[in-house]
C-alpha cells in the first residue's frame, strides 16, 4: 500500500507543481513578485521543518539546545550549507522565469534535464562511475529535450500580457538545472559527512536562504515593492502554490524512503504525461508529433537511467573484473 500511495503522491507532486506555476504565472489580473514567493516558500519550510525538529526532541528545551550546539556552536558546519542556500535561491528565481515563457508540458520535459546534470557533478564532485546504460539514457535525454525545443511553435502572448520567449524560458531552465544538479550533489556530500538529521539540515538551509532571498526580492522587484507592498498580486491560489513548493520536496523526501528507482520513473514519467494532457485543455497546447517524440525519448531515459542490474551470481561475483 505504502508504494501506491508513494506513486500517487510523486506523480502529483511533480506534476502539479509545473501545471500551478504556469497557470499563475498566464492567469489574467494582477502579477505577483515571483521573488517573494521564493523568499515565502523558504519561510514556511523553515516553520515546517522546525515543528519536525521540536518533535523528534520531544521537548522545548531539547529542541532549543538541539538548536543552539547544532547551528551556534557550530558556525563552520552551517556555514557549509550557505552556498546551496544561495543556489537553490536563484534556481527557484530562474524556474519562474521559465514557467511564465514554457508551456507546461515543455517545462516538465525540459526540467528532466537536471538528471544529466545531477549525474555530471555525481561524476565530478563524488567520483561516482556510471554504467553504460546510464551513459545511453543520458544521450537518450538530451535527444528529448533537443526534439521537444525543436517542437515550439512561435512566441504568443498569454492572459497575463506576458509575451513567451522560447530562448529565455529554455535558458532559464537550463542553468536551473545545472544548479539543482550542482546544489543536489552538494548537500548530499554534506549530509554524508556528518550526523545532523536532514531536517536540522533543511533549518539551516532555509535560515540562510531567507537573508538571500529577501536581498533577492529588493534588488529585482524593490520599486514595486515599494509601491504596492511585498504581497501584490497574492490570493488564495498563489497561497496555495508557496505551500505546495515549500511542503512538496520535504514530502517527497519522506515519500521517496519507500520508493525505488522504478516507481519514481513511474512517477516521473506519469508527471509528464499528465503535463501534456493538462496542458491541451487549460492551455490550448498543441501536441505535435515532434513533442511526443521527445518526451517520449524522456520517459525511456528516465526509466533507463533508473534502472538497477539484477547482482552477479556468486560464480561470477567471484572472478576478477
Amino acid at each position: 500500500m505504502l508504494k501506491y500511495v508513494s506513486l500517487v503522491t510523486l506523480t502529483l507532486q511533480n506534476a502539479l507543481v509545473g501545471l500551478s506555476m504556469r497557470y499563475a504565472r498566464t492567469r489574467s489580473g494582477d502579477m505577483f513578485l515571483s521573488s517573494t514567493a521564493v523568499f515565502m516558500a523558504e519561510v514556511v519550510k523553515l516553520i515546517t521543518c522546525l515543528v519536525v525538529v521540536f518533535l523528534q526532541e520531544g521537548s522545548f528545551n531539547k529542541f532549543l539546545n538541539a538548536l543552539n550546539n547544532t547551528i551556534i556552536k557550530n558556525p563552520k558546519d552551517t556555514l557549509k550549507v550557505c552556498v546551496p542556500s544561495m543556489v537553490y535561491v536563484i534556481q527557484n528565481n530562474l524556474l519562474y522565469v521559465s514557467a511564465s515563457n514554457l508551456d507546461a508540458a515543455t517545462y516538465q520535459v525540459t526540467y528532466q534535464l537536471k538528471i544529466l546534470t545531477t549525474a555530471f557533478f555525481a561524476v565530478a564532485i563524488l567520483k561516482r562511475s556510471l554504467l553504460k546504460i546510464q551513459w545511453g539514457a543520458l544521450v537518450m535525454l538530451l535527444l528529448g529535450v533537443i526534439l521537444v525545443q525543436l517542437a515550439q511553435s512561435s512566441p504568443k502572448t498569454v492572459e497575463s500580457g506576458i509575451e513567451q520567449n522560447h530562448l529565455l524560458g529554455f535558458s532559464a531552465a537550463l542553468t536551473a538545472c545545472f544548479l539543482s544538479g550542482f546544489a543536489g550533489i552538494y548537500f548530499e556530500k554534506i549530509l554524508k559527512g556528518s550526523d545532523i538529521s536532514i531536517w536540522m539540515r533543511n533549518v539551516q538551509l532555509s535560515l540562510l536562504s531567507l537573508p538571500i532571498g529577501f536581498v533577492t526580492c529588493y534588488l529585482n522587484d524593490g520599486p514595486v515593492i515599494q509601491k504596492h507592498g511585498f504581497f501584490f498580486g497574492y490570493d488564495g491560489f498563489i497561497t496555495y502554490l508557496v505551500i505546495l513548493q515549500a511542503c512538496g520536496g520535504l514530502i517527497v523526501a519522506m515519500v521517496v524512503k519507500h520508493a525505488d528507482n522504478i516507481l519514481k520513473g513511474f512517477a516521473t514519467s506519469l508527471a509528464i504525461v499528465i503535463s501534456c494532457v493538462a496542458s491541451i485543455y487549460l492551455f490550448e497546447f498543441q501536441l505535435t508529433f515532434k513533442f511526443a517524440l521527445g518526451a517520449a525519448f524522456v520517459i525511456c531515459s528516465i526509466f533507463m537511467y533508473s534502472h538497477q542490474p539484477a547482482a552477479p551470481s556468486k560464480r561470477l561475483s567471484t572472478e576478477r573484473v
